[in-house]
């Protein structure tokens, strides 16, 4: 019989999202360092791969207004993390940082920096932008197509890695106090998005090559993940569809050469612990209502009717009133329900009406999911099932509070994961990163034994 395939947890840091109860008793601030190590200490106690924080170019707007969720503001994601480095031992570090406002040199550089503070625990979640609104935050402003954005994500992955590489493992020589300069090659790269020559100013770091995160879902997101991801975070989570999306990106990588084994798909979840099912279900309605509050029903559905609706009782009937197809958009550095929304608001009246839901009901079940809802052995049976059954290689556990929204996870999943024989007991010892979650060496040192 082969051995059972390895769980493979991540944490995402509860931020300015949707699933994160602001409300909560014990809900503690965003910005304070002592939420932040809090986090990434449980996460370690958990053994997990690493800790996953968002970034925000920009404070998101609802009719000229700054979102509720976004007040307190979005503190920077690497100065966080290389904080992190000093209170942490064994977790991976993983940040998002876009492709689109930044610059190869300067991010290489600073990503090379956090994986030598970290001994090789530094992970890039590679995002773009194709959006006007945050790029009004930058000298270039958001000028890029939406194909575009993957054609600069590519190349810039790609000239990071040039740079990375540009230093020879060996090249610093004497204690790590001198270079050996014939060891370094300068980077003399001319592409149509960028040029850059000169000398890298950091030596190699211990992975080589930060790991390469990868959340887009449009057909250039996979192909871009397929070429150059070593993770994905996924959006898939109901389980057909998570095995769906599973072979789709395994055929993909088959057809740029690559093997399944250099990547793993870690789809978002979120849980509910209960000590019965029942119990759980009701902890995961509760949840789920406070997480769409009246104030935050309105704002979701502006979004799709792009209609003031503020005047709506929101344990009343959905508006009468169709969406405004042609108006400027009232919510900006949000996603907008762009697709044929017609047929989506459609779909809702369907819903509200056979099911008697209130706008705030309807926004509700449309745009919450309990996720793993259960008993502890119920959720950890799941997880094994995704990952045996090749729906997923684990998952980017979602907590609904801070900084403790993890903690229960820990203390009563974990163990039953261990039990299974499907989930680390202990770090390997100066692991980096990609040790740790049981990839290869960079995709550079691949193409170079396979050329």
């Amino acid at each position: 019989m082969s051995a059972k395939r390895q769980v493979h947890l991540a944490a995402h840091f509860p931020g300015v999202n949707n699933t994160t109860i602001w409300s909560d008793d014990r809900a503690e601030s965003q910005i304070a360092f002592s939420s932040f190590e809090h986090f990434a200490r449980n996460a370690e106690r958990g053994f997990f791969d690493y800790l996953f924080l968002a970034e925000g170019l920009r404070l998101r707007e609802q009719k000229g207004r700054i979102h509720d969720l976004d007040v307190v503001g979005r503190p920077n994601t690497l100065a966080i993390l290389a904080a992190l480095a000093g209170v942490t031992d064994h977790i991976g570090l993983v940040g998002t940082l876009q492709t689109t406002f930044n610059e190869p040199l300067e991010l290489a550089k600073q990503l090379a920096t956090l994986d030598h503070l970290t001994d090789g625990r530094a992970g890039w979640n590679v995002v773009t932008s194709s959006d006007a609104f945050h790029g009004a935050n930058f000298r270039r402003g958001g000028f890029l197509d939406h194909a575009d954005r993957y054609t600069r994500a590519a190349e810039f992955i790609e000239l990071s890695r040039e740079l990375w590489d540009s230093w020879e493992s060996d090249a610093v020589v004497a204690s790590d106090v001198f270079a050996d300069r014939s060891r370094i090659r300068d980077v003399d790269h001319h592409g149509p998005q960028f040029d850059v020559t000169g000398t890298f100013p950091v030596p190699r770091s211990p992975q080589g090559h930060p790991v390469v995160v990868q959340a887009g879902d449009s057909d250039e997101g996979r192909d871009l993940a397929a070429r150059h991801a070593e993770v994905i975070f996924s959006l898939h989570t109901e389980f057909e569809d998570a095995q769906t999306y599973y072979r789709d990106i395994t055929e993909r990588l088959e057809r740029v050469g690559r093997s399944k084994d250099e990547l793993h798909i870690l789809p978002g979840a979120t849980f509910t612990i209960g000590d019965t099912p029942a119990d759980a279900e009701e902890r995961s309605r509760a949840i789920r209502r406070a997480q769409v509050s009246p104030a935050t029903a309105i704002a979701f559905l502006e979004q799709v009717w792009n209609r003031d609706l503020s005047s709506y009782d929101v344990d009343g009937p959905l508006p009468e009133v169709d969406p405004d197809y042609e108006g400027a958009a009232i919510t900006r550095g949000r996603a907008r329900h762009t697709r044929d929304v017609p047929a989506l608001v459609q779909s809702w009246r369907d819903l509200a009406e056979a099911e008697h839901l209130s706008i705030r009901d309807l926004v509700i079940q449309v745009s919450t999911r309990g996720g793993f809802v259960g008993t502890p052995e119920h959720i950890a049976a799941e997880i094994d099932r995704y990952v045996q059954e090749r729906a997923t290689d684990g998952f980017v556990v979602v907590p609904h509070t801070n900084p403790y929204g993890l903690d229960e996870f820990v203390d009563t999943v974990v163990p039953l994961l261990q039990e299974r024989g499907v989930y680390r007991d202990s770090y390997d010892e100066g692991a980096t990163l990609r040790e740790t979650l049981g990839l290869p060496g960079t995709i550079t040192q691949r193409q170079a034994v396979s050329a």
